[in-house]
């Protein structure tokens, strides 16, 4: 399996293009603002044929270039219905103030959408791709989930979207954000996978759930945070710790 990830537009959200081999079908996850050309590119250049567009959420730098390459190449769109108005109105999910930065673009629903449901597996390009609703950044966030072989044996990859970063977390404070919500949500669905499964964020560099259980501020008072710690749960937050912006550098 090749997993190809670039950042792109002005939010620097990272676009994946995931199958096996050259020649063969690949899935894209968050085509992005000024995505497309990369993507074109890739699948010119190694001959391969996209099925299927995965949005980890509805954010528009997620989202940006989804319907056009999906109604370019007949392919459809999966999404969790709590995040699907914001196809169509991307205003829905960042709010009048941002939602300024829209301008005049006009956005709309790709021709097929499929909806997402929460501990679904789904197949696509020879791969199977675990489906968990992670709430917190936004009410229909999904982490897919993937097994990756290699070298050294099979590897778990997790395409984390804007849940779970290298040393940071989600921003909570757009709406449908939850910052409480967002902290169980990775504690219950990431942290209690493996330490060396590779997570692969929305923004910045790759890590790793062993990495950021030992060293993730924001997760430091989780109960499956800590070196050598693992297992789901809740956990009590101080309302007034909380960032208004958690993920600092990063886009929606």
């Amino acid at each position: 399996m090749k997993i190809r990830g670039f950042p792109a537009g002005a939010f620097q959200t990272n676009c994946y293009v995931v199958g096996d081999a050259a020649g063969g079908d690949v899935v894209i996850i968050d085509p992005g603002q000024d995505a497309a050309p990369v993507v074109r590119r890739i699948l010119a250049d190694e001959g391969l044929t996209p099925v299927a567009v995965l949005l980890t959420h509805g954010h528009l730098d997620h989202t940006w270039n989804a319907a056009q390459l999906c109604d370019e190449f007949g392919i459809p769109a999966y999404i969790h219905p709590d995040d699907r108005p914001m196809l169509a109105d991307p205003a829905v999910g960042i709010g009048p103030a941002l939602g300024a930065m829209i301008g005049d673009e006009k956005f709309a629903e790709p021709d097929k959408v499929i909806d997402l449901v929460d501990g679904d597996d789904i197949e696509l390009a020879g791969l199977r791709f675990s489906c968990d609703l992670a709430p917190g950044h936004t009410r229909g966030s999904i982490v897919f989930g993937l097994e990756a072989e290699t070298d050294d044996g099979p590897v778990r990859v997790s395409f984390a979207g804007d849940v779970l970063f290298a040393g940071s977390i989600g921003r909570t404070d757009l709406p449908g954000g939850s910052h409480q919500q967002l902290l169980d949500s990775i504690d219950k669905k990431l942290l209690p996978l493996p330490d060396d499964t590779v997570v692969l964020p929305g923004h910045g560099p790759q890590t790793t759930i062993g990495r950021e259980r030992a060293s993730n501020p924001f997760l430091a008072d989780l109960p499956g945070a800590g070196p050598g710690s693992s297992g789901p749960g809740g956990t009590e937050h101080d309302p007034s710790a909380e960032p208004s912006n958690s993920k600092g550098r990063h886009g929606l």
